[in-house]
């Protein structure tokens, strides 16, 4: 096993992704921690961990401290084992998110860390925005804006802060850097969903 990973035995290896969270959060400090010590993110190898983490995977890392977003990288196309994309995530959040300067190592003790897990990108047929609004899943979708140079993207958590689809919709369409009072059939809309760790 390499210095850098920690098998575990529990739970069964059948069990979906987010079964595995405290492995996985595990996975995420270390490599800030790393970051912070060395300028790199853990490397990690995938052999070194139960089956559900080395299925390729798309993930988002994001960090909260004092309550404030402290950074949030992912990807929305499944590129890399899981626990691998944890671990390459993780250290972008906190080290490379240009909103924000590089986490120090006074910031460790504070750092909240959640991760989400997507689900494949599925996409939406719609014939216009009222459609696209009801059949939306409040809660429980993430979706993607996108035209040929144009592409924004929600967490299924952002609904806590914009609970209503007309703003949720209005805002991605802003995010994407489209039009926020136009809709065009030439718009690519997808949805997915995510494991949340911590649930």
């Amino acid at each position: 096993m390499s210095s850098g990973s920690r098998a575990a035995v529990r739970p069964d290896a059948a069990d979906p992704a987010s079964a595995w969270g405290a492995l996985l959060l595990d996975v995420a400090r270390r490599s800030i921690e790393c970051g912070v010590r060395t300028g790199a993110a853990l490397r990690v190898d995938p052999e070194d961990y139960p089956e559900p983490l080395r299925r390729i995977r798309a993930t988002f890392v994001t960090l909260h401290l004092d309550g404030q977003l402290r950074g949030c990288i992912g990807a929305l196309e499944a590129r890399r084992p899981l626990v691998e994309d944890v671990a390459h995530n993780a250290f972008a959040a906190a080290h490379s998110d240009p909103r924000f300067a590089p986490l120090t190592e006074a910031e460790l003790a504070g750092l909240e860390i959640h991760l989400s897990i997507l689900s494949p990108l599925e996409p939406i047929a719609v014939a216009d925005e009222s459609e696209l609004l009801r059949r939306l899943r409040p809660g429980v979708d993430g979706l993607v804006l996108r035209d040929r140079t144009h592409q924004g993207t929600f967490l299924p958590s952002v609904w806590e802060s914009l609970p209503d689809p007309r703003e949720f919709v209005r805002q991605l369409k802003r995010k994407a850097g489209l039009p926020v009072d136009a809709w065009s059939d030439d718009w690519q809309v997808l949805r997915y969903r995510v494991e949340s760790i911590p649930a």
